[in-house]
């Protein structure tokens, strides 16, 4: 089970590793084995930053959902996220040989072609094309090096 910082039970295992499948002709993808068990009720696939697809299990995403909500309609900022984030949700469930279809309108933003990067990121997977996923990585792995207490205080 996963605790959060106040000590609550959240959700299920954690969302860990690097995984690489393909994308078939169809525009579906085998879940990591690893993932199965938390996303075997189903799961949501939603635009995410940096031009990923977020892969939420149903209940992660409704817990999400919530603390958007939270936000006063009054922010621009807040409500331009949330239709975002949320027109470009879609709730799916993987078939019997655990594969799920990325509609074709997610495979465009995060600009996917066959290979594929799944990464676990805590509470929720990423899909990333590997180019793009490879590209970002590059970019940033000095940074995280280099990471100071100010970007996630207490950790270290």
């Amino acid at each position: 089970m996963l605790v959060d910082l106040a000590g609550r039970t959240r959700g299920g295992d954690v969302f860990l590793g690097t995984h690489t499948p393909k994308l078939d002709d169809k525009g579906r993808v085998i879940l990591p084995a690893k993932f199965r068990q938390e996303l075997e009720g189903g799961l949501v696939l939603t635009r995410g930053q940096e031009r990923c697809i977020y892969v939420f299990s149903r209940a992660e995403f409704e817990r999400v959902h919530e603390q958007i909500r939270q936000a006063p309609l009054t922010s621009a900022g807040a409500r331009d996220f949330l239709r975002l984030f949320l027109s470009g949700a879609s709730s799916e469930q993987a078939d019997s040989q655990h594969r799920v279809t990325i509609p074709g309108n997610l495979r465009d933003y995060a600009g996917l072609g066959r290979e594929l990067t799944v990464i676990g990121a805590g509470s929720r997977a990423e899909i990333w094309d590997t180019q793009a996923w490879n590209e970002y990585y590059a970019a940033k792995e000095a940074d995280f090096a280099s990471t100071t207490e100010e970007v996630i205080p207490g950790i270290f």
